[in-house]
Parts: C-alpha cells; sequence; structure tokens
C-alpha cells in the first residue's frame, strides 16, 4: 500500500533543502539536480527540439537556480519554479535563434512521450527493443511538428502530469488557455499520427522477397525432400 506524503511536509522537505543548498551544500544540490534531471530535460527538449540545446540550457538553468535559490520560498513546488528558469532559458535561446537568423520569433517568452522509457531490459527481446524505440522516435518526431504554443503544454499536461494550476502557474498563462491549447495539442498530435499509420498500413507484416523464397522452398522440400 502507498502511502501519501502530504502537501506540507513535501514543501518543508523542498524549502529545508534550498536552505541547505544556498549554505553551500553541494550534496543538495546534486540530490536536487537528480531528482529534477529528466522531468527538465525533456521539458527543455521539447521546447528547443535539440537534444544538445536542450542540455545546454538546462545546466544554464542550474546555474541559475543555484545562484537565487534564496529566491525559492515554497509558494509553489520546487519543479515548478525550477520550471520556470528552464523555460526562460529556453525562450531567451529562442530568441537570440531568431535575431540570428533575421525572422520573426514563434513564440513570446510569457504567453506562449512519458515516452515511455524504452531502454532494453535484460529480458526485452532484440526486436522488441527495435519496435519500441521506433515508436517513440515517431511520438517525438510528431511532438516537434506541434506548433511551441501547443508542444510545451503538452509536455507539462501530458508528460510530466502537472496539473492545469501548475502549468498556468510555469507558463504565466490562464488555466483556460491551458486546457485550451492542452486539448489543441492532443488533437493535432492524434491527427498527425493517424495520418502517419495510414502511410504505414501498407508495409504491416511486409513480404519481402527473401521471405517469399523461403516460404517456396520450405514447402518444396517438404513435399518433394531434396529432388528438384
Amino acid at each position: 500500500m502507498t502511502t501519501m506524503i502530504p502537501a506540507t511536509d513535501s514543501t518543508n522537505d523542498e524549502l529545508a533543502m534550498a536552505r541547505r543548498i544556498v549554505a553551500g551544500d553541494r550534496a543538495a544540490f546534486e540530490t536536487m539536480m537528480r531528482r529534477h534531471n529528466r522531468r527538465l530535460y525533456r521539458l527543455a527538449r521539447a521546447t528547443l527540439r535539440n537534444d544538445a540545446e536542450a542540455e545546454d540550457a538546462l545546466q544554464d538553468a542550474y546555474l541559475h537556480a543555484y545562484r537565487s535559490m534564496n529566491q525559492f520560498r515554497g509558494d509553489a513546488q520546487l519543479f515548478t519554479w525550477l520550471s520556470r528558469l528552464v523555460l526562460n532559458e529556453c525562450f531567451a535561446r529562442l530568441r537570440r535563434s531568431s535575431r540570428r537568423q533575421n525572422v520573426i520569433p514563434i513564440v513570446d517568452a510569457p504567453d506562449f512521450i512519458d515516452h515511455a522509457d524504452t531502454a532494453r531490459t535484460r529480458d526485452d527481446a532484440p526486436d522488441e527493443a527495435l519496435a519500441r524505440a521506433q515508436v517513440r522516435a515517431l511520438l517525438e518526431r510528431k511532438l516537434d511538428e506541434l506548433p511551441e504554443l501547443f508542444r510545451v503544454v503538452f509536455v507539462l499536461r501530458s508528460i510530466e502530469e502537472m496539473s492545469v494550476e501548475e502549468t498556468a502557474q510555469c507558463l504565466n498563462i490562464p488555466e483556460a488557455t491551458v486546457r485550451s491549447r492542452h486539448f489543441r495539442a492532443r488533437s493535432l498530435l492524434r491527427e498527425s499520427l493517424a495520418q502517419a499509420f495510414d502511410l504505414a498500413e501498407r508495409d504491416v507484416f511486409e513480404f519481402g522477397g527473401s521471405r517469399c523464397d523461403r516460404i517456396v522452398a520450405n514447402v518444396f522440400f517438404k513435399l518433394f525432400g531434396g529432388a528438384s
């Protein structure tokens, strides 16, 4: 039976961790990073659509977090507070990239699958691991194709499972906007995936030439042995 930890206990734990970090406790800072690394990286990756850029943005956000940890008051969850820093860093990078390319940014900073962990386990068959990797790659590609307005909301709500209220706080937008963008993101993603699967239907259970030759040869062998 799972014991639910009261929100107040969680808040107190996060505040205590923040105080230790402010006091220079490196172990506490490492614990915080390891606790939130995966979720924050996915948020940065969904925003920037580039693995290396996402890593760099997350690292810079952690530097900012370390230097400003004394500003964390526990008004929101630590993950929400860190998410804002990550998004601010990502938006800054998008703006700089847009200026370099002399184009208009897609979004303004304030307004704007779990891709199940497919790491292969010891008991995984190679073809099963490959199939999961292909599904994950498809989901990631289609998620990357979503407009910026909807992609980040989808990641926070559907992948990170943040509440509507938390997502609204993180992005500084109304809760109604979170709901509408999340609904639109799900609709766009379903439509995009449906099109991809429609195109793939013709290749289901592909029957290549080598398979055809093998079946014919096996049947002939069973019927006639080695005779030609």
